[in-house]
């Protein structure tokens, strides 16, 4: 996944699930590593960066 795709996906996740957007991501990134999807685990993390980055850093 490329860093706009990132970004997208991030954005799409934070507007349907709001505060329970980072959990979800992290939820899913947890269950890519136990699943050995370790390029789909990566691509978690980094969605789970961008919603951080988009909410600022006093909501972490």
């Amino acid at each position: 996944m490329d860093a706009i795709q990132t970004t997208e996906y991030a954005r799409a996740l934070l507007s349907a699930r709001g505060n329970k957007a980072m959990a979800e991501a992290a939820q899913r990134m947890r269950d890519s590593e136990e699943a050995g999807k370790h390029d789909e685990a990566e691509d978690w993390k980094r969605i789970r960066l961008a919603i951080s980055e988009m909410r600022g850093p006093h909501q972490g």
